[in-house]
């Protein structure tokens, strides 16, 4: 096996499964909403990092400006003051890429579990100690087949990801050229959640739902903690 495989994937498959034979009683839907839960929980501690970072970022935007209007055609002096300023206030502008390229095998981990899940040959990864459950019955909560597509959770996704965007740019100081680019990712990055989750498995849909809740969730903490991030 590959190494995503061993150390991300089989995992993520292994607790979905686990999950879907306990708290879940056969329905994979509700295994997904575990899983999905326990993954961004685990999650937290980096997204709260990336959000203090993304913050201090942003709250230096008008000094980085100032910087580069007084440095103007001065590449080099533009870098030596902004690094100047950075150290000053204690702020490294890699905090907030590490956390997020730590989070994104996981995710994809998550996406490719949800995608596969109902392969008998996917099973085959299950860890002995993980009772088999023979297949994974399709339909959750005796309405819908979580293997099929669904208009209606690709929408809810899109609606859920607006809200997210929402509450995290309202959350954040806003330069005039962060406030038009959010205003802008706000409504085009639910309409492109609901124009690729149309034909994806519904699973993956209520995986986008319920980490864009969870992400609200965290936003709503931060803004209560009145903008103090843990480090």
């Amino acid at each position: 096996m590959s190494l995503f495989t061993t150390l991300i994937y089989a995992p993520i498959l292994n607790l979905t499964v686990f999950l879907y034979s306990t708290i879940g009683f056969g329905d994979l839907g509700i295994a997904i909403i575990a899983m999905t839960a326990l993954v961004r929980a685990v999650l937290t501690p980096l997204s709260l990092k990336t959000a203090r970072s993304q913050r201090a970022m942003t709250e230096l935007a008008p000094e980085i400006e100032a910087i580069k209007a007084k440095h103007k055609g001065n590449t080099t002096a533009q870098s030596e003051a902004v690094m100047a300023l950075y150290r000053e206030r204690g702020v490294n502008p890699l905090a907030g890429c590490f956390p997020l390229l730590l989070q994104l095998p996981i995710l994809i981990g998550v996406y490719q579990v949800f995608l596969k899940i109902f392969n008998p040959e996917t099973l085959d990864l299950l860890y002995s100690f993980i009772p088999h459950p023979g297949s994974i019955a399709h339909v959750t909560m005796g309405v819908l087949d979580i293997s099929k597509s669904s208009p209606v959770l690709a929408v809810l996704a899109g609606v859920a990801q607006f809200f997210q965007a929402r509450v995290s740019a309202a959350n954040q100081p806003q330069t005039p050229q962060s406030a038009a680019m959010n205003k802008q990712m706000m409504y085009m990055l639910p309409i492109m959640i609901i124009v690729i989750s149309w034909n994806l498995p519904a699973g993956l849909s209520l995986y986008w739902v319920v980490t864009s809740l969870w992400s609200i969730g965290e936003q709503l903490y931060l803004r209560k903690r009145s903008g103090i991030l843990p480090a």
